[in-house]
């Protein structure tokens, strides 16, 4: 066992010593060289007082370093199965290139699901299917009584995601591709860049705690900024950000040499200084507060759509949310909720795996309160986390959504590879990277038809889906039409498993205590603390 620890060691020093002897043999030379590198590393790692592997297997211990480092993607190519999600299996990966692609996404040969395992889902189909309806119209009206120019919106829009998370060519690319789709592209919270301008594609402007693009020298909202961008043609809904999905409830800093002079134009940041996201909004302190915040935001954009985005966290905040709308009169025209499973860029291992409500549950609890509350009728939803097919989407209508937005899926359109290096500045494909080399292998025209024909060819799919369940638009979906597997040997519809309040419910003073009558008691207008 001795000499299997110090093999590599003891090779390195006889090499060392023959080719030493046969020199200056030109043979000689490189062997003499490599050796003696290899001897001074060896007899290096036997001293070092830091890794404990080294000190024990001298040379042959750096192959633990070399192996862990490229364990991504040994496992991603080598033995990674199709339906293993980290966090997209292959199968979903596999489906976006096709679509991106316009390839056939057809399979053959049966499903590769496991039909009878605990939480399959799939779409109860009808004995009499309806046409298939053109995906052009699977659109929907989006702004409120105060609205003065709502907007038409796909019922897929590209999720939010900064320049500057993602490189000055993918958002070229994915704006591009709105544009040629006629869907929306979030904007993230790190502003509008120029790269966004150059397509004039569709744009939702998020605002968030640092209010990059409409903030003072202190960091504090300026109206004034906030008006000159807002009014611009090409915003067409602008969103607050509460919280996200990748980090709820969790600030952010860009540090400061990755704050070139474009982030800093961009975000109105000073170059050369951390760029620093607040956890939370200076703007107001209170639900109340906060509707009239949205209000001001109506006003100074000449009466455009006006809503946030929030991962749902506790549940009496929202629930106090709304009661500031019924209190206030001032209603949000939408609300994006994003659930925990969601998120492009880096946070702490915690926050992905244990902060935040799921999509689903989220969604749901969402719609309950506002339907609860008298208010869902004049209130849009969009939903976001991890939707790339269209029986993503269908699900996530089936729960309550208006529409659905897209992140991770539109950035596989692009070419992403699950690298898992976004907060590295090391992409490989030049999607998540500010390094000019790197992002010039995302060639502009050809990503943005890939982002274009990954909306189509999904809506396509959706419409075929809708139809075999004889529905003719998305909007028809409901609790009823999804099913999941609850054991072996039995199935639930979702109108089953969950709760879904009447209209009012909350309103209602004999409601029997639950979850939803709790969690509204707590709620308050005046506090986002829990009233007694």
């Amino acid at each position: 066992m001795l000499l299997t620890r110090y093999s590599a060691l003891a090779v390195a020093i006889i090499t060392l010593i023959v080719s030493g002897y046969y020199l200056p043999h030109v043979w000689a030379i490189p062997m003499f060289i490599v050796a003696a590198a290899l001897t001074c590393l060896g007899l290096y790692d036997l001293t070092q007082p830091i890794h404990s592997v080294r000190r024990n297997y001298p040379i042959i211990g750096h192959l633990r370093w070399f192996f862990e480092e490229i364990r991504p993607e040994i496992r991603q190519y080598m033995i990674e199965g199709d339906q293993d999600k980290i966090p997209f299996s292959r199968s979903q990966r596999s489906l976006v290139y096709a679509r991106a692609k316009d390839e056939v996404s057809d399979r053959a040969f049966g499903t590769l699901l496991d039909v009878y395992e605990d939480g399959y889902e799939f779409i109860a189909h009808s004995v009499r299917p309806a046409p298939p309806t053109d995906p052009a119209k699977f659109r929907l009206r989006i702004g409120g009584q105060s609205c003065t120019q709502p907007y038409s919106s796909s019922i897929l829009n590209i999720s939010a995601m900064s320049f500057g998370s993602l490189s000055a060519n993918a958002i070229r690319a994915l704006n591009k591709g709105a544009a040629l789709g006629g869907f929306a592209h979030d904007t993230g919270e790190g502003s509008i860049s120029p790269y966004h301008r150059e397509a004039d594609g569709d744009l939702i402007w998020e605002i968030g705690s640092g209010y990059f693009g409409c903030r003072t020298a202190d960091g504090n909202f300026d109206p004034i900024q906030f008006e000159k961008q807002a009014r611009n043609a090409q915003v067409k809904m602008i969103e607050v950000k509460l919280s996200q999905g990748a980090k709820p409830g969790h600030g952010g800093i860009l540090p400061a040499e990755k704050v070139t002079p474009e982030i800093s134009q961009t975000r109105g940041v000073p170059t050369g200084e951390d760029c620093i996201s607040p956890a939370r909004h200076r703007a107001f302190a209170t639900p109340l507060e906060f509707m009239h915040f949205l209000s001001e935001l109506r006003r100074l954009s000449g009466g455009k759509l006006v809503g946030f985005k929030l991962c749902v966290g506790q549940p009496w905040e929202f629930m106090g949310i709304v009661k500031a709308m019924r209190e206030s009169g001032i209603l949000p025209d939408f609300i994006v909720v994003d659930g925990a499973e969601g998120g492009t860029g880096a946070s702490p291992a915690e926050f992905i795996d244990h902060l935040g409500m799921p999509l689903r549950e989220g969604l749901l609890f969402v719609h309950n309160t506002l339907v609860g509350a008298g208010l869902r009728k004049q209130i849009r939803i969009g939903a976001a986390g991890k939707i790339v097919s269209a029986f993503d989407i269908a699900a996530t209508l089936a729960l309550g959504a208006d529409w659905t937005n897209s992140g991770r899926g539109f950035m596989f359109a692009l070419g992403c590879i699950q690298s898992l290096t976004c907060h590295t500045n090391r992409c490989p494909v030049g999607v998540a990277t500010q390094d000019p080399l790197r992002q010039r292998a995302l060639v502009v025209p050809d990503k943005a038809e890939r982002v274009a024909n990954f909306h189509r060819n999904t809506l396509l799919a959706l419409s075929d889906m809708l139809a075999a369940a004889g529905l003719a638009h998305p909007s028809m979906i409901g609790p009823h039409h999804l099913v999941r597997r609850v054991s072996p040997t039995e199935v639930r519809m979702f109108s089953q498993l969950h709760t879904f309040l009447e209209d009012g419910d909350l309103l209602r003073k004999e409601r029997e205590p639950d979850f939803y009558s709790a969690a509204w008691r707590l709620a308050r207008a005046d506090s986002f603390s829990i009233g007694q």
